[in-house]
């Protein structure tokens, strides 16, 4: 189970597994700790995570909020498909408020917050969050770092030289708070290539996560589990429960969100990040992407 999960992970540190958080070990040790890194983390974490179906009834029941990631949740191959969109009207008719928590710009979260069936819209990692109020948006935003701007260029020319193949993300001109680099989405580079972006962040003093997509870095304390918070409060009106709400989510900078909701589920595609990942979620879809989600609403429109 998940308890055990942890406590593999515990003795990975330890042992100072190769590849694991970054952390190495001595030469003759490393085919031993390989095989455990794969065996332990790959195929028995994956395996302690329980199918979606298999949520309690009185847990459904209790659920009044859906927040859920973006990228490779809602989507399948960079679209969200039909199964997606029409299971965000099936959650709104059910009662469901649906709050998206994404990596997305604000310009993009502007266009989410109004045109979309949902509650409000958490963008850049926790950076802000909209909401329509009648026909007005309303907008909050995490605070400001005064050097913010400068830091995020230097860290800009870096990447660019240090990490070939690696790009601005394309969605970056509609950002306020935080750099993206793409790494898998018009362009493929590998893992790799993320853990090095996200090494050149932290050795400017920056934040990063690692997405399916992109590594985005940050000068600031907010994160997408602050900014929830704040949008339930401020936008919603009620406190955030987090018994009283899922997460949905794919990939390792969802791990604050699944730490945090005790009945958090991953889309089956998180299966690929669990060697990656320290705190997983407590249920799993059968499908990947979009479809996974749908699984999701379904699971819980069905228990009301």
């Amino acid at each position: 189970g998940q308890r055990e999960c942890d406590v593999a992970i515990y003795i990975l540190r330890q042992a100072r597994v190769p590849g694991f958080m970054g952390l190495d070990v001595p030469t003759e040790a490393e085919g031993l700790a390989g095989v455990a890194r794969r065996r332990i983390m790959g195929d028995h974490c994956a395996m302690s995570l329980a199918p979606v179906r298999q949520m309690p009834s009185a847990v459904r029941r209790r659920v009044d909020t859906l927040f859920t990631d973006i990228d490779d949740t809602m989507t399948t191959r960079g679209l969200v498909p039909a199964a997606a969109f029409s299971a965000l009207w099936r959650a709104r008719e059910a009662g469901l408020a649906v709050v998206l928590v994404t990596g997305r710009p604000a310009g993009w979260c502007d266009h989410l917050a109004r045109m979309w069936p949902v509650a409000a819209v958490v963008g850049e990692n926790g950076a802000l969050a909209f909401a329509m109020e009648g026909e007005q948006i309303r907008r909050i935003f995490a605070p400001r770092e005064p050097a913010a701007v400068q830091g995020l260029e230097r860290i800009r020319q870096r990447v660019l030289q240090e990490v070939p193949g690696c790009r601005i993300a394309a969605d970056q001109a509609y950002r306020e708070y935080d750099l993206a680099v793409d790494f898998d989405e018009e362009v493929h580079l590998g893992p790799e290539a993320a853990d090095r972006i996200a090494a050149i962040f932290r050795e400017e003093g920056a934040v990063a996560k690692i997405s399916s997509i992109h590594v985005n870095g940050w000068y600031g304390d907010h994160d997408k589990l602050t900014m929830c918070r704040r949008a339930s409060q401020e936008l919603l009106g009620r406190e955030l429960d987090p018994d009283a709400a899922v997460y949905v989510g794919d990939s390792p900078n969802d791990e604050p969100m699944f730490r945090a909701f005790p009945h958090a589920v991953g889309v089956a595609n998180v299966r690929h990040w669990v060697d990656r990942m320290t705190h997983l979620p407590a249920y799993v879809t059968e499908q990947e992407g979009g479809q996974g989600f749908a699984e999701v609403v379904d699971t819980l429109v069905q228990g009301r």
